[in-house]
């Protein structure tokens, strides 16, 4: 189908089966390789191991940071200029930010490298897990001038419409991430790195794929000669600032609550912390492949002026969100002990009570989340970055070190309280911000009618 028909054309109803569905079922192949991730480390490795990566892995998003920056920032203009209908203008953004996404991942890369033993004896986690630590880390940092375009090619794909191209490519990452892992963890008996090398492998693959498509001129976004401007960069750096803030202030605060965990509870508070994240991912990526995935639409009409359609594209969102946040919560709250059990072969009594305790109160975290993410992804897409980075920075720091501090006294307790008071604070923020919005929606719409 035409991109121009898709978006502009396509029944609301259809538009949302057509794209946020695999768009969905794209990030539910993504969660279920780290559900395995975290499966196989955990009973493969043993909880050390286990603990080493939840202390690692925030700097590993960190050193995606730029490139997450760059992707999801040229994102939405590329998508408004089509809707514009100047191709050329989406062709150029598109080709900087192909070569901006390289450049900032390489030097992420050489940060994380010779950062990682310094970074980790900060957190003054167990000598063994700062050693794990660093092996695992510094296989992303090998990889980081290619892996994290992966995830910027999904956005392309989808912006040009191909978005059971993109489903399948992300399923058959997923798959063939768990079966690589499987191999060098369970059959090889390869250390801890291996569980790093398995996915930078296959986004490398992901990343040569999608490339390809693109520069035989098979999509249709074009790689063109570059012209680089300040205006084009300053565009791609306000768009993609609110998940740039959210990646790297949400793992400081990851660091942070770490360094709390090992000064309460050790390695094992960590591990618990672990399960919750490991368990959060499970379900949430389906929040984010379903705003996602209609972010592209919502910026199309929105560039195109199509303000009804604007409206409903944005209720299936927000309605469809609500429906996944009731299931995850259902889950962690009614079968926690389950989900606990798949990440640890630990029969300490006192740790696997405490990590089924503090799953309950993270799954009260999950049924308000998705109102906080729908209405920032809705903001970026309508290019009111600075609503969004509120949302954005809200969530994963403002609030969250709000109340490490102010629950400090409560022990592990006040930590796992710490993502439901987050959440529905800045829910509480979120419907400001709509409300606001939807005063300067209405002026907007007037505007487009008188001309």
């Amino acid at each position: 189908m035409d991109h121009k028909e898709f978006f502009l054309k396509t029944t609301v109803w259809r538009l949302f089966f057509i794209a946020a569905i695999p768009g969905a079922v794209s990030m539910l192949a993504s969660a279920i390789f780290g559900l395995f991730d975290g499966i196989f480390i955990g009973n493969i490795l043993g909880d050390t191991a286990f603990a080493a990566i939840n202390i690692a892995f925030p700097f590993v998003i960190i050193s995606f940071s730029l490139s997450d920056l760059v992707a999801v920032g040229s994102a939405v203009p590329i998508s408004i200029a089509l809707g514009r209908q100047d191709e050329k203008e989406a062709n150029n953004i598109f080709t900087c930010a192909l070569l901006m996404i390289t450049g900032a991942g390489a030097l992420m890369g050489l940060v994380l490298w010779f950062g990682a033993p310094v970074i980790l004896d900060f957190l003054d986690a167990s000598p063994e897990a700062q050693r794990l630590g660093v092996e695992y880390i510094r296989v992303y940092a090998f990889f980081s001038p290619i892996s994290p375009a992966a995830f910027a090619f999904d956005n392309y794909l989808r912006i040009s419409g191909k978005v059971k191209l993109s489903m399948w490519l992300n399923i058959g990452t997923s798959i063939s991430t768990i079966l690589l892992e499987f191999l060098f963890l369970f059959v090889f008996r390869w250390g801890i790195w291996s569980a790093a090398l398995a996915p930078c492998i296959c986004f490398g693959a992901s990343v040569l794929i999608a490339f390809t498509l693109f520069a035989i001129g098979k999509m249709q976004l074009k790689i063109t000669k570059p012209r680089f401007s300040v205006k084009t960069t300053k565009k791609i750096i306000q768009c993609g600032m609110p998940i740039f803030l959210n990646n790297v202030s949400g793992r400081i605060t990851s660091i942070a609550m770490n360094k709390a965990l090992i000064s309460m509870g050790g390695d094992s508070a960590v591990a618990i912390y672990g399960i919750q994240m490991y368990v959060g991912e499970i379900i949430q990526p389906l929040i984010y492949g379903i705003c996602d995935s209609l972010q592209p639409a919502i910026g199309y009409n929105w560039g195109a002026r199509r303000f009804d359609r604007v409206k409903k594209i944005t209720k299936w969102t927000f309605g469809a969100s609500a429906a996944v946040s009731v299931v995850s919560f259902a889950m962690m709250w009614f079968i926690p002990d389950v989900l606990v059990s798949l990440f640890t072969t630990s029969t300490d009594t006192a740790f696997l009570n405490e990590a089924v305790k503090a799953l309950k109160i993270f799954a009260v975290s999950k049924l308000m989340f998705w109102f906080a993410f729908a209405t920032q992804s809705y903001m970026t897409a309508v290019e009111k970055s600075l609503y969004a980075t509120l949302i954005s920075v809200g969530t994963a720091f403002i609030f969250p070190m709000i109340f490490i501090f102010a629950l400090y006294g409560l022990g592990l307790t006040g930590l796992w309280l710490n993502a439901p008071l987050t959440v529905l604070s800045v829910c509480v923020i979120s419907a400001v911000i709509l409300l606001v919005f939807r005063k300067e929606m209405k002026r907007i719409e007037q505007q487009n009618i008188e001309l």
